[in-house]
């Protein structure tokens, strides 16, 4: 697999900086091309901006490590620096890990999104700790005057001739020494791993289930008062009037204000806009809600006011009939080759706005004095938000520090920083620290939505069953001229798999906030697309597992370009060896097709491409007359690269997606009315239980010999196609909208 541009800039241009710590101790950290000249390299000598600190050695042998993206849940905290304890060749169990700040000067790609911190990480990472290894032994070799092939590694300790130094006993004199060129570094051979290949806790684990203050939410400042902020129902309206002298009579409140930004355009869902709204401050969260109840605002609700699901429905529906907007693909003869295909099959899709409903609801800490703000923020793109509060606050992104957080969750919620925008407002604006927490109506009614769309299909098979023509109208939703996330690419696949295949697109105009959810656009056209082809391999009377590999042995002329559309999730061509292969493993785990089910009980497959991982899921479920669903087992195979670097945590983190993704396609949907979010809590917008999950839910991994990638996002979307497909086998009932609810269906 190619790196990217930005990989390999960052492997290319990246060296090692060492300082020396009080007491002999010496810190270890990765430079950029960037931060090298603002050093002034090929000039004099300049003095080092503060070290860019990824691992430090301490005098008594401590070593601290510094995880420098944000933890939402997914395990990165852990993950990369076990990267640099393996080549370092240090005890696990003996290592510290400290969270760092957002500190763009010192480390690279701070963010949290896209299934990237794997493959973006994975050779750096390693170099890092390998470097300061060889530099150890340097130190150790020229003490004992032996060469350094003589010396090994083992546990923070060099070895040669029955002699031993720890590393601690040898940091001031690698402080001493020049830094090796990585492109020299000699890596572990991945079958000497002892920390990478083998399961290792999360380090916040213990934290986490005895109820330790590490989450955004626990944050406190001294001088702390705590907001609420009242944002219109519909995007883009505006606060009229506010009973704002009442409210600051009420007990415990501190302030009450209004917020109108006119200069920015709120209206288009921006991250990092402030919309207007009204902001409470407590001496608790508590009193400034109950406040909140209060209020009585007039809002002028502009011109998406009139906004509806029904109204959006309807508008796809009459668009699918008229001439497309654009052309994305055309292949082939289309119109020909449907017209002598056996059997044409056709059907219309659809599926629902989602919201992201994290555990923990979007909070935020500021505080903002002689024209500097600090703030504390679970930002999945610290970057990003540093520079949103920068033009809101017209101060300079210097003047930002920001503390990452552990968040409870995100999904891509917190990509679009506009609670930490509001934070920072508010705190300027009142004068005083400020934490900012939304309640969970809030989170669900004023989120950036998974995009809704609605997909028109029609495909031909020949009298063999082989899919000879193909066609898909998708009709969604833009911002302006801009289709939003979500619409499906030109190089989603069946694209090129099927001779003659075309991909029309439409837009409708759309005034809610959409965003990126956990696999965006891929968790909605894995439904459409794997639950279409499951039509298609039943009406041309051919095994559904079978049907794609058919298809995917049918490549036409080259694969598709690198990038693989929207849909094909942000990285890397679609290769369909790859796709195959996790394909024939969830086969061949499931027993597909050899199984003899009793009534009432149906398999269902489905596979997909997204964030560089393949994955294909098997669900064994039944269905009573009552439409109760069980699922007795999922099967996952997957390929995710040459290494899975935490397996016990790689195989939760897909085990989590399956379970999101169930959540998604039973109960999960948000409705417009009269430009409103009608759903307020989780009773409307469900999240299944742990008695309705899958007892068992089977994890294979197929290694294969391309990078490692991510797993955040990839094990999701085809399991909504799978339970879908394995509804239609146990009822032969064909679910073509989600939730699945909608439908009467319910989890048993």
């Amino acid at each position: 697999m190619k790196l990217t541009e930005n990989q390999m800039i960052l492997e290319r241009r990246s060296f090692l900086k060492i300082s020396l710590l009080a007491g002999g101790g010496i810190m270890f950290g990765l430079a950029t091309e960037q931060e090298a000249a603002a050093q002034g390299r090929g000039g004099p000598p300049q003095a080092p901006p503060a070290p860019v600190n990824y691992f430090k050695v301490a005098a008594d042998g401590t070593v601290t490590i510094v995880a420098k993206n944000p933890e939402v849940g997914q395990g990165i905290k852990t993950m990369l620096p076990m990267l640099i304890a393996e080549e370092l060749d240090v005890d696990w169990n003996k290592v510290k890990i400290e969270q760092a700040d957002y500190e763009p000067s010192k480390y690279n790609a701070q963010s949290a999104g896209g299934s990237t911190a794997t493959p973006t990480n994975w050779e750096p990472m390693r170099q890092v700790g390998a470097a300061g290894r060889a530099m150890f032994i340097t130190a150790a070799a020229q003490t004992w005057g032996v060469p350094e092939a003589q010396c090994t590694t083992a546990s923070g300790r060099v070895m040669a001739a029955g002699k031993s130094l720890g590393y601690g006993e040898l940091a001031a004199k690698v402080a001493t020494l020049p830094v090796p060129d990585f492109a020299t570094l000699k890596l572990k051979d991945p079958a000497t791993y002892k920390i990478i290949g083998h399961t290792q806790k999360q380090v916040d684990l213990s934290q986490i289930v005895t109820g330790k203050p590490i989450f955004t939410i626990d944050v406190k400042v001294p001088g702390m008062q705590y907001a609420v902020f009242e944002r219109c129902p519909v995007l883009g309206g505006k606060v009229g009037s506010a009973n704002l002298d009442e409210i600051k009579k009420m007990p415990g409140i501190k302030n009450a204000f209004v917020v109108d930004r006119p200069e920015l355009t709120a209206i288009s869902g921006r991250p990092g806009d402030v919309v207007s709204g009204v902001a409470i401050l407590g001496e608790t969260w508590w009193h400034a809600q109950k406040a909140r109840q209060a209020l009585k605002v007039v809002w002028n609700e502009g011109p998406n006011a009139g906004g509806s699901s029904t109204g959006f429905q309807q508008k796809a529906d009459a668009m699918s009939k008229q001439a497309p907007m654009t052309t994305s693909r055309k292949d082939g003869d289309f119109d020909t080759a449907i017209k002598s295909a056996a059997k044409v099959v056709e059907a219309a899709y659809a599926y629902p706005f989602i919201s992201h409903a994290p555990l923990e609801p979007q909070t935020a800490t500021a505080s903002f004095k002689n024209g500097k703000i600090e703030i504390w923020s679970d930002s999945q793109q610290p970057g990003q938000g540093r520079t949103s509060v920068a033009q809101v606050l017209g101060i300079k992104p210097d003047d930002v520090t920001l503390h990452m957080t552990r968040g409870g969750g995100g999904f891509g919620r917190r990509l679009t920083n506009d609670y930490m925008v509001e934070a920072a407002y508010i705190a300027k604006e009142a004068g005083v620290p400020v934490k900012l927490l939304w309640s969970r109506e809030d989170d669900m009614q004023h989120d950036y939505y998974r995009p809704g769309g609605f997909q028109y299909l029609r495909a031909g098979v020949d009298a063999s069953g082989k899919i000879v023509a193909w066609r898909n109208h998708f009709v969604g939703y833009a911002e302006g001229t801009t289709p939003v996330t979500g619409t499906i690419g030109a190089t989603e696949f069946p694209q090129k798999f099927v001779p003659n295949y075309e991909l029309h697109v439409s837009t409708m105009p759309l005034g809610l906030r959409t965003g990126a959810l956990r696999a965006p656009g891929s968790n909605a056209i894995a439904f459409v697309i794997h639950s279409f082809l499951d039509e298609v391999a039943h009406a041309a009377g051919k095994d559904p597992v079978q049907l794609r590999l058919d298809l995917l042995a049918a490549e036409q002329a080259a694969a598709p370009a690198a990038g693989g559309g929207r849909g094909g999730g942000f990285g890397g061509g679609f290769n369909a060896s790859r796709a195959k292969g996790v394909l024939q493993l969830v086969a061949e785990k499931s027993n597909w097709g050899k199984t003899t089910l009793p009534k009432g009980t149906g398999m269902g497959v489905a596979f997909h491409f997204s964030h560089q991982g393949y994955f294909a899921e098997v669900v064994q479920a039944s269905v009573d007359s009552a439409k109760k669903v069980k699922i007795q087992k999922v099967w996952v195979a997957a390929d995710v690269g040459s290494q899975i670097i935490n397996p016990g945590a790689a195989e939760n983190i897909v085990q989590g997606g399956i379970i999101d993704g169930l959540s998604e396609a039973m109960s999960q949907k948000i409705t417009i009315e009269k430009g409103r979010v009608e759903q307020t809590n989780f009773h409307q917008h469900g999240m299944i239980r742990m008695a309705q999950s899958p007892p068992v839910i089977e994890v294979h991994f197929l290694t294969s010999d391309n990078r490692p990638t991510g797993l955040g996002e990839p094990s999701l979307p085809p399991i909504v196609p799978a339970l879908a497909n394995a509804i239609f086998a146990a009822s032969g009932e064909r679910v073509r909208s989600l939730p699945l609810a909608d439908h009467g269906f319910s989890w048993a």
